[in-house]
């Protein structure tokens, strides 16, 4: 019964993981025609469905636990960036910010997935492959974080404006919740957060590259 059990899990995590890739390779790709043709202000509209999917199946991954707790936050904010702020608020969409946020998540997310989808599917990855994994989150990283704390700020003006998501007394519930100052509280988590998931990844980089090396 074990082994039946693990043999469905990983049949499962190998679907799960090349599936999402194939979202990921979609948003990379489709952003890149867009720009090509037509220039940064319509990469959401060319991408927004495959990206909706894509960032969105990443909750499969807590509800199935097999995503550390450490990237927990970064999940959360993805998330929030994805559904909270652009899909919520239309007037981000033309920023060129939204373009690199999409080339850091897009470059980070398609080889993450084809990685665990290799080890699922084949048991192995190349080490080149491994440094790949555990290296462009070094470029990555930084790049969509910076794009997604401002892209917050640029939708304060419109948060305001639009009282989108704001609960007001009084109410049956008897409950207020001001979904401006909510996500002015997420962008200041993002100054602890950035150093401790950059911390946890460099040590998970050092963890894997040294063990590439012994085997």
């Amino acid at each position: 019964m074990a082994a039946d059990d693990s043999v469905m899990r990983s049949l499962y995590l190998s679907a799960y993981n090349w599936v999402v890739f194939i979202g990921w390779v979609q948003v990379f790709c489709y952003m890149t025609l867009e720009l090509l043709v037509n220039g940064h202000e319509g990469v959401y509209a060319a991408i927004e469905r495959p990206l909706l999917f894509a960032q969105t199946a990443a909750i499969m991954e807590i509800l199935c636990s097999i995503l550390v707790s450490s990237t927990l936050p970064q999940i959360t904010g993805r998330l929030f960036i994805t559904w909270g702020i652009l899909w919520s608020f239309p007037e981000t969409h033309s920023h060129i910010l939204v373009t690199s946020l999409i080339i850091s998540w897009s470059i980070t997310e398609v080889i993450r997935y084809s990685f665990f989808g290799m080890q699922e599917s084949f048991g192995f990855t190349p080490s080149w492959f491994v440094w790949l994994r555990y290296s462009t989150f070094i470029i990555c990283y930084p790049v969509g974080m910076v794009s997604e704390v401002v892209l917050i700020y640029i939708a304060f003006p419109f948060m305001k404006a639009s009282g989108k998501y704001c609960f007001r007394m009084s109410n049956k519930w008897n409950f207020s919740f001001n979904y401006f100052y909510f996500s002015a509280l997420l962008m200041a988590l993002y100054v602890p957060a950035f150093p401790h998931l950059l911390l946890y990844m460099v040590a998970q980089r050092k963890k894997a590259l040294s063990k590439e090396k012994t085997t």
